[in-house]
């Protein structure tokens, strides 16, 4: 579904765009093409006093606090380098923004976010970030299920395999929200938000 509207309260919710993951090579979009358009998003949310989420995912040491469960494809324990979980300095350092730590794939399970939008009012959510079908489809459910409106910056993600990131946006997306690319989200938030 193409973009319609922006809600009076919508938040811009950034995902996993830390040091560790926005260096990984993804596709379609580069690491540094997914960050430059989310500190775009997210500069113009804040000039209009929107919210902006910057969501990490990061684990203890001992890897205590990752999901557990029996899964086919390797776990993801082992060491992090020093810092992999920071986020990265482009979007860093302003204090109205608020973060979120997370141990799973979705934003919403075992964080605050839903507590933290509510209290502001939000009722409609911006995604953006890295993996397109893991972390931001995960918190697009999530969002879906909680009530949200969902809108995806399509081009403003992207994933470790390119197939992942083409079923996202064609087949799961327009069942969760609008979708649409940088350009058309910062052109109806100018409409909308002055």
């Amino acid at each position: 579904m193409a973009l319609t509207a922006l809600d009076p309260r919508t938040a811009l919710v950034v995902i996993d765009l830390q040091a560790g993951i926005a260096a990984a090579p993804t596709a379609p979009h580069t690491g540094p093409e997914v960050v430059a358009r989310s500190v775009e998003l997210a500069e113009a949310f804040r000039a209009r006093d929107l919210p902006v989420v910057l969501v990490r995912v990061s684990f203890a040491a001992d890897f205590a606090d990752a999901v557990p469960g029996r899964t086919e494809a390797a776990a993801g324990g082992g060491s992090r380098p020093e810092g992999w979980d920071v986020i990265v300095p482009e979007l860093a350092g302003h204090p109205g923004d608020i973060t979120v730590t997370k141990h799973n794939w979705g934003a919403f399970h075992g964080t605050d976010l839903d507590v933290q939008l509510r209290r502001r009012g939000v009722t409609q959510i911006v995604l953006t970030g890295i993996a397109t079908s893991i972390g931001v489809e995960s918190t697009a459910r999530a969002a879906h299920e909680h009530g949200y409106h969902v809108t995806l910056a399509t081009d403003a993600m992207a994933d470790l395999d390119a197939e992942a990131h083409r079923s996202s946006v064609q087949r799961i997306f327009p069942r969760l929200g609008e979708t649409g690319t940088t350009a058309e989200v910062l052109e109806l938030l100018a409409k909308t938000h002055g």
